[in-house]
């Protein structure tokens, strides 16, 4: 259990700065058989399919076919100084934050100094960025996303 917590705060720490997050962890050992059970994740499969559209209209091109990304290394700056399009399947960061804090880069686009993504508040509605934030929710594996409900729980306390 000791060795579960610390690599759950060595997830969370390299969370904290972009070029620090490393892979998502794979289904690792010392884990009970209610922990590998399926996962219900309660996600509505209408909002899924919905947020998939937006985000094949609009994310694909550079986030790439479901989540994981362009080619490359997303974790090098580019020759403006910016990062890449990070994958956004459970191989890069975007696992690593609560569903508020997706939404807001969804809105206001990428952190000033850090990336090119527009904000979508002029051009998606609130509830087709809910759904593209359900929709790559969607795409994590199991361990991940438990590790991720972790994260969202910690952020509903604070």
């Amino acid at each position: 259990m000791k060795k579960l917590k610390l690599q759950i705060l060595a997830s969370l720490l390299a969370g904290l700065a972009l070029t620090a997050c490393d892979d998502a962890p794979s289904a690792s050992t010392g884990r009970s058989r209610a922990e590998d059970a399926p996962l219900d994740r309660k996600l509505d499969p209408a909002q899924v399919a919905r947020g998939q559209r937006v985000y094949t209209q609009h994310c694909l091109e550079c986030h790439g076919v479901a989540g994981t990304g362009q080619p490359g290394d997303w974790r090098i700056r580019d020759a403006d100084g910016m990062f890449p399009p990070p994958p956004l399947d459970d191989s890069a960061h975007a696992w690593h934050h609560p569903t508020a804090v997706l939404l807001d880069v969804l809105r206001d686009g990428s952190p000033q100094g850090q990336g090119k993504m527009p904000g979508w508040k002029d051009k998606l509605t609130e509830q087709e960025m809910q759904d593209v934030v359900v929709y790559i929710k969607s795409l994590w594996s199991d361990p991940v996303y438990q590790l991720w409900r972790k994260v969202e729980r910690q952020s509903l306390e604070e």
